[in-house]
């Protein structure tokens, strides 16, 4: 009689808890966003006597950023990074240009790193431009430094997202000097206005 008994009770115990979702389980929400190759990023700067802008028109690699929020958690993580080629800065100038990219040290440091940490607030994924926050390391030259960054967060009608991060940098934030022409009259003030526009697309 006792073993008629447990039987059923095995099978009810067995169908109550399929339905018991574990501990954590949807705790986390993650998107992953691919980097089109229309991504840009320009520098703008001046000089002494005139206004500079120079730019990386287009990103030419396929990478991926991870966006994780955290049940509980204070901020977003924001994961991945984008390795941007030194050697493709153009500031439609040859003269400019080149002292950029030898400032830069380009031949022995190629790539401008920016590596992607936190944001303050999930994205709400809509037309609409969200103001955002959040932190990056930029390795530049060899010296890497951590930054908030200002971003923009919108998606346009062919499901692109927009991500439009700005920052004031400086050449000394990187144990750089500004170059300087014509024995000196001519010098490029330390501060830079950074800026990158990313175009992705959401995937599974």
């Amino acid at each position: 009689m006792v073993c008629k008994n447990i039987i059923p009770i095995c099978l009810l115990f067995l169908l109550l808890t399929s339905f018991v979702v574990p501990n954590g389980a949807n705790n986390t929400v993650a998107q992953k966003w691919v980097i089109s190759e229309s991504s840009t990023l320009s520098v703008n700067g001046s000089t002494n006597i005139n206004n500079f802008a120079c730019e990386i028109p287009n990103y030419d690699r396929t990478d991926t950023l991870t966006i994780t929020k955290r049940k509980g958690a204070k901020d977003i993580t924001l994961t991945g990074n984008i390795s941007l080629n030194v050697k493709t800065f153009d500031c439609h100038n040859p003269m400019m240009t080149s002292d950029l990219r030898k400032t830069l040290n380009v031949k022995q440091y190629p790539a401008l790193n920016i590596n992607f940490l936190s944001l303050n607030d999930f994205p709400e994924m809509t037309a609409r431009s969200q103001v955002l926050t959040g932190l990056v390391d930029i390795e530049l030259a060899g010296t890497r430094k951590r930054f908030e960054i200002n971003y923009q967060v919108s998606v346009d009608a062919q499901h692109t997202i927009h991500l439009l991060g700005t920052r004031d940098v400086n050449f000394s934030d990187f144990n750089l000097i500004p170059p300087k022409k014509l024995g000196g009259l001519i010098k490029t003030n330390d501060k830079l206005s950074v800026s990158f526009h990313l175009k992705m697309k959401a995937i599974d």
